[in-house]
């Protein structure tokens, strides 16, 4: 249960991605879609029900579909459910029969009272909930009242990019991509770039993605119309490519696999979960980014360079230095480890789910 393709998000990405690998290893399954409002056309016959934000009652049917199964996978993040900071999702949860998992997407730091009572409230129905890192499973147990036990770190997982080679560019290319709003940083990036004057040849720099909807729906094209004029008050227009499409796995494996650092430059302290981030490391491009917790976790003697926000000119010495020193340009050449491609991270939930099974004796067809 998620958000679902066509809806274009990271949330929809990963639970198609995950939920595609679960059924290309032998099980079988559908999907319980969330929308907004009047729900879009799904030509997916894999899709058991829709359940709409603006139903009252949606829960009791998610419900009792996802009881039609053996295991309930449920992806939470506070802005798909109906109800105060989705709360619909608890009486859901109490109602089902069947084991579920609910894979944790956001872990605030410092939740509203009602978040905090509604996450606890979700662990507390579930039976296992998943992280996808060692610091939001840390900041779950500390900040919340949960049972350590239930808890389980899965890594996100990526796509294989191998398959997608490109060519690279004459120039080295920078890359960002990824639903962009304002809080994503890129104006501290495009400000790097423009110290860059001293390389050469010099970078060019993509930003590739649409903006997110709900920023559309509110803000319009305001934050890329500011990154634009950015661009051209500091003489860089013409080094920065803004690229506003979702791409299917084929083209984005060929644009991360053409990238020489992928920038992350966002301004969030709180993100403990980025695919993005997953994707880039998995496909062996080195990465600079600002001090997010999924970063810190991930890059620390690892792929990549840490910069602290804000400050445009450490971001441009790390770039400068990935692109013009041979030994830090190598950081992340060698081969990912497999881990963290996605048909070893969905073998995880299916082993979880089969755990799950086994303790609530309830039989695995063969």
């Amino acid at each position: 249960m998620s958000t679902h393709p066509p809806t274009q998000c990271g949330l929809a990405t990963f639970n198609s991605a995950l939920a595609g690998h679960l059924l290309q290893g032998g099980a079988r399954g559908g999907f319980i879609r969330m929308v907004e409002g009047t729900p879009p056309a799904s030509d997916d016959p894999r899709v058991a029900y829709t359940w709409s934000t603006d139903s009252v009652d949606g829960w009791r049917r998610a419900a009792r579909t996802l009881n039609s199964h053996d295991v309930a996978v449920v992806q939470h993040e506070y802005g798909i459910y109906p109800g105060p900071d989705g709360d619909h999702i608890v009486p859901m949860l109490d109602q089902l029969t069947v084991p579920s998992i609910v894979v944790l997407h956001t872990v605030l730091t410092t939740p509203s009272a009602r978040q905090k009572a509604v996450l606890e409230q979700i662990v507390q129905s579930a039976h296992a909930v998943v992280t996808m890192t060692g610091t939001a499973r840390d900041r779950l147990i500390a900040g919340y009242d949960v049972d350590p036990a239930k808890v389980t770190v899965i890594p996100h997982g990526a796509a294989d990019h191998s398959a997608q080679p490109a060519a690279k560019r004459t120039r080295p290319h920078l890359l960002t991509w990824g639903l962009i709003g304002p809080g994503k940083g890129i104006e501290w990036a495009i400000r790097a770039l423009a110290q860059l004057s001293d390389v050469e040849p010099r970078p060019t720099y993509t930003v590739a993605g649409k903006t997110h909807p709900k920023v559309l729906e509110h803000q319009g094209e305001a934050y890329r119309t500011s990154l634009q004029e950015l661009a051209a008050e500091l003489g860089v227009a013409d080094s920065v490519h803004f690229d506003p499409i979702y791409r299917d796995d084929a083209s984005l494996s060929k644009l991360i696999n053409s990238a020489d650092v992928v920038l992350l430059p966002y301004d969030s302290r709180e993100q403990v979960t980025s695919g993005v981030l997953i994707e880039a490391v998995a496909a062996g491009v080195p990465v600079v980014a600002t001090p997010f917790p999924h970063a810190v976790e991930v890059l620390t003697d690892g792929p990549g360079l840490l910069v602290p926000y804000g400050d445009a000119r450490a971001m441009a010495n790390a770039i400068r230095d990935i692109i013009t020193e041979p030994d830090l340009a190598a950081i992340s050449s060698a081969p990912s480890s497999t881990t963290l491609l996605w048909p070893a991270v969905a073998g995880r939930y299916s082993a979880l789910a089969h755990q799950l099974l086994a303790a609530s004796r309830i039989s695995v067809p063969a």
